[in-house]
C-alpha cells in the first residue's frame, strides 16, 4: 500500500497542503508556480496504482482533484475574459499557457477517432467551459465541416465561449452552446450525435462520472462513439481515472496513455449495437446482459506517437 514514504506521493501532498491554504486560486505568480510544480511532479511515467493508496492519501487525492478542477475553471475564465477583449479572439489563442498541449491532445484524439469512425459530422462536447479549446481546435484544424454542440451547466461559461467564436462566421455557424445538465438531456437529442466527448472534469468523483456514462449508455445511438479523458500513474492526482471495465454498455476500442507533457489519457469506446437485454437464470432471477469489451491498451512514447501519426497521415 503506497503511503507517505513514497517520495513522489510525499511531494504531491506537500504541494497540496500549500495550495489548500490559499484563499484564492485565481491565476497569480504563487498559484501558477505551485501548479507548475504539481504538474511537473506528476508528468514523469510513474508506476503507481491509485487504487492501492492508503486511506489518508486517497482523501488527499480526492480533495486535490477537486481543487485542480476549481483552479482550472478559474484559469479558463481568466483567459477567456482576456481573449474576449480582442476583436478577433481566435487569433490570440496562443496566449493561453497550455494552448500547445491542447493542439497536441486534439491531434491525438482526432487520429485515434478516425481509426474507428469515418466522417463523423455531429459532435457533442460535455463540459465545454468558458474556453472550449478542444472544440475550437478540432473544428478549425481537423473536422472542418462538422457541427459541435457544446454542453455546460454554467450559463456564464457558455456566454464567454460564445463571444470567442462569434467573430468567426464559419465557427459561429458550426458551434452551438447549450446551458444544460447533460443528465437532463434526453435520448431523442443524444441519439443525433456521432461522437460524444466527455471532458475530464465532468464528474470529479468516479461515482458522479459513472452516472453520466450510464446516462450516455442508455441514450446514445447504437454504434456512436464515446471519447473521454482519464489519467494514468501519478497524473491520477490531477484528474479522475476511468477504467475500461467501468464503461458498461460500451465496447472499448482504444486506451492511450501519453508519456509527454499531454496530461490526459484518452479512452475511445463504441456504444454497443445490441441494446441491453434481460435473461432469466436457473433460479428465476432477471439478469442484465451488457456489452463490456476491453481493447488493447496503447502506451506510446513521443517518438512512437509521431511515427504512428505519420503513418496515419500517409
Amino acid at each position: 500500500m503506497v503511503c507517505m514514504k513514497d517520495p513522489t506521493v510525499q511531494t504531491i501532498c506537500e504541494i497540496y497542503e500549500k495550495l489548500s491554504k490559499l484563499d484564492n486560486l485565481s491565476p497569480s505568480k504563487n498559484v501558477d508556480t505551485l501548479f507548475t510544480q504539481l504538474v511537473n511532479t506528476c508528468i514523469p511515467p510513474y508506476p503507481i496504482d491509485v487504487t492501492k493508496l492508503c486511506t489518508q492519501i486517497q482523501i488527499i487525492r480526492t480533495k486535490l482533484i477537486r481543487l485542480c478542477g476549481h483552479a482550472e475553471g478559474l484559469l479558463e475564465k481568466h483567459y477567456s475574459t482576456i481573449l474576449g477583449s480582442f476583436d478577433t479572439p481566435l487569433d490570440h489563442l496562443y496566449i493561453f499557457p497550455y494552448y500547445s498541449n491542447y493542439l497536441k491532445l486534439a491531434r491525438l484524439e482526432f487520429d485515434l477517432l478516425t481509426q474507428h469512425c469515418q466522417n463523423p459530422t455531429r459532435f457533442a462536447f460535455i463540459g465545454s467551459g468558458p474556453l472550449p479549446l478542444t472544440s475550437i481546435v478540432l473544428a478549425s484544424n481537423h473536422l472542418t465541416s462538422a457541427t459541435f454542440h457544446n454542453y455546460d451547466i454554467d450559463g456564464s461559461a457558455n456566454s464567454m465561449a460564445t463571444k470567442l467564436v462569434q467573430s468567426d462566421t464559419d465557427l459561429s455557424n458550426r458551434m452551438v452552446f447549450h446551458t444544460n445538465d447533460i443528465m437532463n438531456v434526453p435520448g431523442s437529442v443524444l441519439k443525433d450525435y456521432d461522437v460524444v466527448f466527455l471532458a475530464a472534469l465532468v464528474g470529479m468523483e468516479i461515482e458522479e462520472k459513472m452516472n453520466v456514462v450510464e446516462h450516455l449508455a442508455e441514450n446514445m445511438a447504437p454504434g456512436a462513439i464515446l471519447m473521454l479523458r482519464s489519467a494514468h500513474g501519478a497524473r491520477a492526482f490531477l484528474y479522475p481515472v476511468v477504467e475500461p471495465r467501468d464503461l458498461r454498455g460500451f465496447e472499448v476500442l482504444s486506451v492511450y496513455h501519453p508519456t509527454d507533457e499531454v496530461i490526459n489519457s484518452v479512452v475511445i469506446a463504441r456504444k454497443c449495437p445490441i441494446p441491453t437485454v434481460s435473461s432469466i437464470d436457473h433460479q428465476g432471477f432477471v439478469t442484465q446482459m451488457t456489452c463490456s469489451k476491453c481493447a488493447e491498451i496503447q502506451v506510446f512514447n513521443h517518438q512512437i506517437e509521431e511515427l504512428a501519426m505519420e503513418e496515419h497521415i500517409c
